[in-house]
């Protein structure tokens, strides 16, 4: 990048700086040298003038550089970036990995051999283009981690450090000071004092509430309604009316079992996030079962760019102005979402459901004591390797598809985490007996969170392109965004149901 082409680009985030432009949260964040602060683009507070602001790819490369986090704006929460969900590079596929925790788990050494690159390799192209290593990358998360913990529950700090990731309360408490310029204990006094913020809860049983930003509109109804009619009997459950639903489910999790819950926000309101509460086994899980909400609810997209490419084409541009915001939903679990993509295959989706509830029933882990309708996690690939599944009633060469998908997951001949190779692991799912286009581009859609995927043979996308009048070509000119343009096609395809 040349001088004047960086030039440019800082005065164009000045200007979204000066805006308050909120689409650019998560995507840079900007830092003042006379204050010593970082913040998110639509930070409230006055714009800096020009020469004292710094601008930094990420949080932690502006934590790195010696600045806070803004109290107002709170830049540690904003969105991640909507590059994540789109690039499949190593940095896209590095960055997808440290948000599900894995250096806090498996330290960079864990990271690299996943990528299939060596640490240095990592390092330094995570440093190239953030700004900051995985190491710092995953400080800054476990900073943000321990000041939900501070602010939500009534954990004793010496817990509270380690459920928090860190290594030791020292390097708790340094990083805090850091971060924050607080200590602990001033973080957690100023979150009770507050009436803004969610207080300190005194009992396990309430878990750890929390708000879920996004960036633009965000088309609840749809995402509630395609989980509702997806809902599988023990291990998910969709309560209330329309408008004021609440969604929950099991997680399995690292370290324990874990339970995800969010609730639906009225319509034509005007939050930047969704309301949740997590019950943790272990709350060294949190930073994972954020992610993984958030994956499952999309929560990181960028739905101004999804419009500005779909919205201008002649057929689809009305689906995408009736509906802004129309997310994709991701998997709170890859090895789960493919299990039901194969139980699923050429039956409705009432079929998939009752199908997948019975193999719940027959093959899931008990929770320890039932949490309303929830009573089981979702069984593991090693349980389904070698079951006869005469429970289901399928055919035989159903049935043959589903232990092959399940010893391939189990054996990790395939893998589905959020940083593997799409391209790599849909070609691994195809060569599986029983498992098909359709299938294989619907698990690298949901699973692994891929916003350009066209299923071929759709009946729902073909109803669609043929209610718009569009040939089935129509699709290679939706890309990069073909999963939402998809979206788009099945909710025009149910409204003329």
């Amino acid at each position: 990048m040349t001088d004047t082409t960086a030039q440019l680009r800082e005065d164009s985030r000045y200007e979204a700086v000066s805006s308050r432009d909120a689409r650019f949260d998560g995507e840079f964040f900007f830092a003042v040298a006379t204050t010593g602060i970082y913040c998110r683009p639509s930070c409230p507070a006055v714009t800096p003038k020009r020469a004292n602001v710094r601008f930094y790819p990420s949080a932690a490369a502006a934590q790195g550089a010696g600045f806070r986090a803004c109290r107002r704006c709170r830049p540690d929460a904003a969105p991640g970036s909507a590059d994540w969900n789109v690039r499949a590079d190593l940095v896209g596929r590095a960055m997808r990995l440290i948000g599900d925790g894995v250096v806090d788990r498996e330290g960079v050494a864990g990271l690299a051999d996943r990528l299939g690159y060596s640490a240095r390799q990592v390092h330094r192209q995570l440093t190239q283009e953030l700004g900051a290593g995985p190491v710092a990358l995953a400080r800054a998360q476990r900073a943000h981690t321990a000041r939900i913990l501070l602010q939500t529950t009534a954990l004793p700090v010496t817990e509270l450090a380690f459920a928090s990731g860190f290594a030791s309360v020292r390097q708790f408490n340094d990083t805090i000071r850091t971060v924050y310029a607080r200590t602990p204990s001033a973080l957690r006094a100023e979150a009770a004092a507050s009436r803004n913020e969610l207080r300190p809860t005194t009992g396990a049983p309430t878990g750890v509430p929390l708000r879920l930003a996004h960036r633009g509109p965000y088309a609840a109804r749809e995402i509630f309604d395609f989980l509702a009619r997806r809902a599988v009997p023990g291990v998910e459950e969709m309560t209330g009316a329309p408008g004021a639903r609440r969604y929950r489910r099991t997680l399995r999790l690292p370290y324990g079992t874990g339970i995800t819950e969010v609730r639906e926000p009225a319509e034509g309101g005007r939050n930047r996030w969704l309301d949740c509460r997590l019950h943790l086994a272990d709350l060294r899980d949190l930073a994972t079962a954020v992610q993984r909400t958030r994956r499952l609810f999309d929560l990181d997209a960028d739905p101004y760019a999804v419009a500005d490419r779909l919205g201008t084409d002649p057929r689809l541009g009305p689906l995408v102005a009736a509906r802004p915001g129309l997310r994709s939903p991701g998997a709170a679990d890859g090895d789960e979402l493919a299990v039901r993509a194969v139980l699923g295959q050429q039956v409705t989706v009432a079929a998939a459901v009752r199908l997948t509830g019975a193999l719940v029933a027959a093959y899931g882990k008990p929770l320890t004591a039932p949490d309303g309708t929830l009573t089981h996690l979702f069984p593991e690939p090693g349980a389904l390797a070698g079951a006869a599944l005469d429970e289901l009633g399928m055919p035989e060469s159903r049935r043959r598809a589903l232990r092959a998908l399940a010893t391939a997951l189990a054996d990790g001949a395939v893998r589905l985490d959020p940083g593997v190779d799409r391209e790599a692991t849909e070609q691994a799912l195809l060569a599986l007996p029983g498992i098909g286009p359709w299938t294989a581009g619907y698990v690298r859609m949901r699973a692994l969170g891929d916003p350009d995927v066209f299923l071929p043979g759709d009946a729902g996308a073909r109803h669609g392109l043929a209610a718009l009048g569009a040939p089935p070509t129509a699709a290679g000119d939706w890309r990069p965004w073909r999963s939402y343009a998809l979206h788009h096609l099945w909710n025009h395809a149910a409204k003329d149901d």
